[in-house]
C-alpha cells in the first residue's frame, strides 16, 4: 500500500473510484495494460497503491483526459476524486476548460483534427460520455446497430435497481437508441446487470429503488440523485453534439 509519506499526494478514494469504471473495459481487453485481475482486486477490496496508480495511468484516453481536467482547474492530483467523478460523471470541472483547450487535447492525443471543431464551438465538455458517442463514433465512422449497442455498452449510464439477485441486478433504464438517423435516450426498459464476480464486486447488495452507474454491464457504484442528474445531463449534451456529425 502507499507509503505514509505518499499518502498526502493522491486521493485513495479518487484512485479506486475510477479504478472500479476503468475494470470492464481492461477486463475486456479495450483499454489499457492487461491487469483486469490486479484492477478487480484493488477495487474490491478498496486498498491501493503505487500499482494501482501505474495501471491507469496506463489507460491511453483515460489518463490524458483526467490530466487535463486537473491541469485547468488547479488541482495537483489527477487522480482526485472530483476529478475522477467529473470525467466519469460529471460536475462543475468540466466548466472550467476552455473550447480552445479541450480542441488541442483532442487534436494532439487522438489527431481528430477538425472533425469535431463544431461540437466542440458548440460546449463539448471533456466527460467521458462525450468520448464515446462523439471521438469514437467518427474514428469508427459507421452508423449500424452493432456500433450503436458498443456506445450504449461504452456509455457510463444509469439505472434504477427494481431486482437484486446474488450475482445480477434487473434495473430500470433508457437505453441509446436510433431515432430516425439521430442518436437519442429511449423508453424505459429493464436490464440486467452483474454487480459481483465470484460472489465479490465493488458495491454491497443494493437496495430496490438505489441509482447505479454501469459500465460495459457491470455496476461501477452507487450514485445519489444529484450525480443521476448531473450524468443524465452531460449525456444528453453529449448526444445532442453525437449529432452533429
Amino acid at each position: 500500500m502507499l507509503k505514509t509519506n505518499q499518502l498526502s499526494q493522491f486521493d485513495l478514494k479518487g484512485i479506486i473510484r475510477c479504478g472500479r469504471y476503468a475494470f470492464m473495459p481492461n477486463r475486456l481487453t479495450f483499454c489499457g495494460p492487461d491487469k483486469n485481475l490486479d484492477l478487480f482486486h484493488y477495487c474490491q477490496s478498496q486498498k491501493a497503491d503505487q500499482g494501482l496508480i501505474q495501471i491507469l495511468e496506463e489507460f491511453q484516453t483515460l489518463y490524458p483526459y483526467l490530466k487535463m481536467i486537473a491541469r485547468h482547474n488547479q488541482i495537483k492530483d489527477p487522480f482526485s476524486e472530483k476529478v475522477v467523478e467529473a470525467y466519469w460523471i460529471g460536475n462543475s470541472l468540466l466548466e472550467n476548460i476552455t473550447k480552445s483547450e479541450l480542441y488541442n487535447h483532442l487534436v494532439d492525443k487522438f489527431e481528430v483534427k477538425r472533425k469535431l471543431s463544431r461540437q466542440i464551438g458548440l460546449g463539448a465538455k471533456a466527460h467521458h460520455n462525450f468520448h464515446v458517442l462523439s471521438v469514437w463514433k467518427q474514428v469508427n465512422d459507421i452508423d449500424s446497430v452493432q456500433t450503436l449497442n458498443a456506445m450504449d455498452l461504452c456509455r457510463i449510464s444509469w439505472g434504477r435497481v427494481k431486482k437484486a439477485k446474488k450475482l445480477s441486478l434487473k434495473v430500470e433504464y433508457q437505453p441509446l437508441v436510433f431515432n430516425g438517423n439521430k442518436l437519442d435516450l429511449g423508453e424505459l426498459i429493464l436490464q440486467k446487470v452483474s454487480y459481483r464476480i465470484k460472489d465479490k464486486g465493488f458495491i454491497k447488495k443494493p437496495k430496490i429503488g438505489d441509482w447505479v452507474s454501469i459500465h460495459w454491464g457491470f455496476v461501477c457504484e452507487v450514485l445519489n440523485n444529484q450525480q443521476v442528474v448531473s450524468l443524465k445531463k452531460y449525456t444528453l449534451e453529449s448526444i445532442q453534439l453525437a449529432n452533429l456529425n
